[in-house]
Parts: C-alpha cells; sequence; structure tokens
C-alpha cells in the first residue's frame, strides 16, 4: 500500500432520481383524502397558533417598550435595537403565517363541503 496516498472508504448512495422516487411512492401511499372537518380542526389548531402568537407579540412589544436600553453606547443602543426588532418581527411573522394558513384551511373546508352538497343534490337528481 503506498503511503503518500490516503485510501478513501467508498459509500454506496443511490441516485438522488432514484431517492426522491422512493420518497414520492411512499408519501402517495400514507396519502388521506381531506375532508371538510379535517380542514376546520386544522384551521382550529393553526387560529389559536396564531393567536397565541399575536398576544406574545404585544407583550414582548409591551416588554421592551417598558424597558428601555441604558447604555450610552452607540454601539450597544443599535445592536439591542436590532435584537428587539428581529425577536417582535419573527414572533409577528409566525402570528401572521398561521393566521393565514387558519384562513386558507378555513377556505378549503367550505370549499370541500360545498363540493360534497352539491354531489349529494347531483345524485338525488339523478336517481
Amino acid at each position: 500500500m503506498d503511503k503518500s496516498t490516503p485510501k478513501i472508504a467508498s459509500l454506496d448512495l443511490e441516485p438522488a432520481s432514484e431517492a426522491t422516487d422512493s420518497l414520492g411512492a411512499q408519501e402517495t401511499a400514507t396519502k388521506t383524502p381531506a375532508t371538510p372537518l379535517r380542514c376546520l380542526t386544522g384551521a382550529l389548531m393553526s387560529g389559536s397558533l396564531s393567536l397565541l402568537a399575536y398576544r406574545l407579540t404585544f407583550a414582548i412589544a409591551t416588554n421592551f417598550a417598558n424597558r428601555p436600553v441604558t447604555s450610552s453606547n452607540p454601539a450597544v443602543v443599535n445592536i439591542s435595537v436590532a435584537v428587539r426588532t428581529l425577536v417582535t418581527g419573527m414572533v409577528a411573522l409566525g402570528a401572521g403565517v398561521f393566521g393565514i394558513a387558519a384562513l386558507g384551511l378555513t377556505a378549503l373546508g367550505i370549499q370541500l363541503w360545498i363540493k360534497s352538497i352539491s354531489k349529494k343534490v347531483q345524485s338525488n337528481r339523478d336517481c
């Protein structure tokens, strides 16, 4: 064995296309259809998280407003203002994302409910 070249262990990796194909097959095998009840319960959970994040945003903002930065160093003040803005913004972004998800799930649940009603009416007409 040559001492100047290190021995590299070979790894048997499957190609990326095969990996994504097997992952896609697993996803389609385990998918369950969306129902109005599932959509509305998901919307309820997402809306609850959104409301909690919204209240947390105001609690954080109020806490930051009541405790001003007590430093005479401009760099410290700038960094603390940036961190406070980042923290408040991230919580507000979470509230917004969960709120929009709740609205979307509610709309999907209503759409699926209307489709199921129209299918029942159509089947009653055909009989």
